[in-house]
């Protein structure tokens, strides 16, 4: 099972959202936040997620999640709605790039993909979800205006023929009813920049099939590279320092043994020295007790 299946199963399958992409992340410029246990080095994982919620109407979410060094665990740690995802910036529309920056009501986050395909297959994914996101809700809003309207008008013209049989002036419902359609302020849609065209205007399928393959193709590299052996002169250079290691251990084991040897040495000397004085006393005591037993 790959990160961004994992990520889904524990974290949005719970939640009854699924997951349309997951990028991994680190910020261009460090941030001290001291509430978070990550160590004393930091040793953690970012990842950007993009959901969607399996409930009607659809909510588009953007999700931040980590997972901490020596844990296989997932950590939901904050999470947007696409209202309040006011921008996505793509730092350079001329060529590919990891930089990305989203900015929010109440926070701006400034980061670096694992890699640029990585990073062009979330900008992808997440315009083409803001897209079918803003015009299910605009299609949804036209629907229930018309309906609205229509039962409006019902309203209002039974109304007006109640109050022509009693005589009654016309009623303000349709001029109230102007004015909530007046006031009433669509949402604004979330603002891509120095994003390049084959990411939005000129997005498809095909581009973001080359993406994944690149971000395959970067993640089997850089595995190849973490498990290839080292140099020839790097594996002498080890050997030497081994050596010399394994040389230090011996010679304070023998020092060791040595002083040990030494000690156990002058014990057992003492030890006879007392055995030859104890036989000494024992063969006086001897005499004494023969001499006056006479």
């Amino acid at each position: 099972m790959n990160i961004q299946s994992a990520i889904n199963k524990e974290i949005f399958i719970p939640r009854d959202e699924r997951m349309l992409v997951a990028v991994e992340v680190r910020r261009r410029k460090k941030k001290r936040m001291a509430f978070l246990p990550t160590g004393p080095k930091g040793d953690y994982a970012t990842f950007i997620c993009i959901s969607v919620t399996n409930t009607r109407p659809p909510q588009l979410l953007i999700t931040k999640v980590k997972r901490f060094g020596g844990s296989s665990s997932f950590i939901r740690r904050s999470q947007w709605t696409v209202e309040q995802l006011k921008q996505v910036n793509g730092i350079n529309p001329n060529k590919d790039s990891p930089e990305f920056d989203l900015v929010f009501d109440n926070a701006v986050d400034q980061w670096v993909a694992s890699s640029s395909a990585d990073k062009c297959i979330f900008v992808q994914i997440l315009y083409h979800a803001c897209q079918t996101h803003w015009e299910g809700k605009a299609g949804g809003l036209g629907k229930s205006r018309k309906l609205g309207k229509a039962s409006q008008q019902g309203r209002v013209d039974k109304c007006d023929q109640e109050l022509a049989g009693a005589g009654h002036p016309d009623t303000y419902e349709s001029k109230n009813l102007q004015a909530r359609r007046k006031s009433f302020v669509l949402p604004k849609h979330t603002e891509f920049i120095n994003c390049q065209s084959k990411l939005t205007q000129d997005a498809c399928t095909m581009n973001l099939v080359i993406y994944r393959c690149k971000a395959f193709l970067n993640r089997v590299k850089n595995l190849m590279v973490s498990n290839q052996s080292p140099s020839p002169g790097q594996g002498q250079m080890r050997n030497r320092a081994k050596g010399r290691s394994v040389g230090n251990l011996v010679q304070r084991v023998n020092v060791t043994l040595g002083e040990r040897g030494d000690r156990l040495t002058r014990a057992e000397d003492k030890t006879v020295e007392l055995t030859h004085k104890v036989q000494q006393f024992a063969d006086t005591a001897h005499k004494l007790a023969l001499k006056y037993s006479k």
